[in-house]
């Protein structure tokens, strides 16, 4: 039901504003580049509030992972690049979700504008929020509990506590 709904959205609307508060970030990464790829416009806001499930830990172990890698070509070429700030980690979830075959990946992210927080022209704008990609229960079906990590608190976590939202 809740695809529908958003597939009504998306044939409808041509500028949508999502606020990403609670949303899981790989679901709502790929619900946002389907619809880049439908030609719409999204602003997405809030998106230091955007979460990924697991234990703090393991989250944390493997983004540093990928930030340590190094280039084995030549010494002079340093580390591989990869996002410290929220608004780039979910950009680059959002690229990486996209076809690189043709050039429909190039003008789909020229559509996309992400944000920390809200931005002034956007506070009176409807938001719409991802049904599917929304942590409703902090419990599981099993009657475990969910653990996540926003991308606030990873980015803080990967630069050392520098960065301020």
């Amino acid at each position: 039901m809740a695809a529908q709904r958003l597939r009504t959205l998306e044939e409808g609307a041509r500028k949508v504003v999502v606020d990403l508060t609670m949303h899981k970030l790989g679901r709502a990464a790929s619900r946002i580049a389907k619809m880049l790829l439908k030609g719409m416009n999204v602003t997405v806001v809030n998106v230091e509030k955007a979460i990924i499930t697991g234990k703090k830990e393991a989250i944390l172990e493997r983004y540093k992972f990928l930030i340590s890698r190094r280039a084995l070509v030549s010494p002079k070429r340093g580390t591989v690049w990869y996002p410290r700030r929220p608004e780039r980690i979910f950009w680059y979830t959002v690229y990486r979700m996209l076809p690189r075959h043709n050039k429909r990946w190039k003008e789909a992210l020229k559509r996309l504008k992400i944000y920390v927080g809200v931005p002034k022209e956007l506070e009176g704008a409807e938001k719409m929020v991802i049904e599917d990609a929304i942590l409703r229960e902090p419990m599981s079906r099993s009657g475990r509990m969910i653990r996540y990590m926003t991308l606030g608190e990873l980015s803080r976590e990967l630069t050392g506590g520098k960065l301020r939202f």
